[in-house]
């Protein structure tokens, strides 16, 4: 934690940048293991590096609408948290079947949510942290775009007894004033600090760090 701000860095492939994230304090390290992302990074390439991951920031699996099974060997590899994109509409059989496989406490979802779509309330029961992502057609977050903060400041105000985190082209320029705007207490971080994607820029990630340091 930071300045009272929590904050993960996502999409991480290299060893030196969760290391820095570390050192810098970051609360949490992600790992995109969905095979379209452009920083995606193989399971067995995560567990390889085990040795290059530092100890302390807690580790997420991030995740787009995986099977039963393929959540399975996720689970097996010790991630301590498990984030799932999924559409907003999806039938809540399986949301459920994430949440009976890790545990709400250890679930964070992240409905793609397209304009003017509702919440779906359904999913609040399955998850203690939600993540709220700039909508985009073509896929599930990832695109570098900032949101809509007073719509999250909505949502947040709206569901009390969840966790939200903040997402969506945040970086050193504009942390601030999306911490001011949308009130998040927790953000996520990943194209904002990159110099090329998977790649983070240590200039990036010390300037947000001092950022954060302001927001006490």
């Amino acid at each position: 934690m930071t300045g009272g701000i929590q904050w993960k860095v996502c999409g991480l492939r290299r060893g030196e940048d969760a290391r820095l994230a570390a050192e810098l304090g970051a609360d949490y390290l992600g790992f995109i293991l969905y095979e379209k992302s452009p920083r995606y990074l193989a399971l067995a390439d995560y567990l390889a590096g085990l040795g290059d991951w530092p100890v302390g920031p807690r580790r997420v699996a991030v995740l787009v609408e995986p099977t039963v099974a393929r959540l399975t060997e996720v689970v097996a590899a010790g991630f301590a948290y498990f984030q799932i994109h999924a559409r907003h509409d999806l039938e809540l059989a399986r949301v459920a079947e994430w949440s009976g496989l890790v545990g709400p406490e250890r679930l964070w979802l992240a409905p793609k949510l397209p304009p003017g779509a509702e919440f779906p309330r359904r999913w609040l029961p399955l998850a203690g942290t939600f993540l709220a992502d700039t909508y985009h057609a073509e896929g599930f977050g990832g695109s570098g775009r900032t949101g809509d903060w007073g719509e999250f400041a909505r949502l947040a105000g709206s569901f009390p007894g969840k966790r939200w985190i903040l997402a969506g082209g945040l970086g050193p320029d504009n942390v601030l004033e999306a911490l001011a705007r949308s009130g998040a207490g927790a953000i996520d971080l990943n194209s904002g600090v990159e110099s090329a994607p998977g790649v983070k820029s240590a200039e990036f990630l010390r300037a947000l760090a001092a950022r954060l340091a302001e927001a006490r």
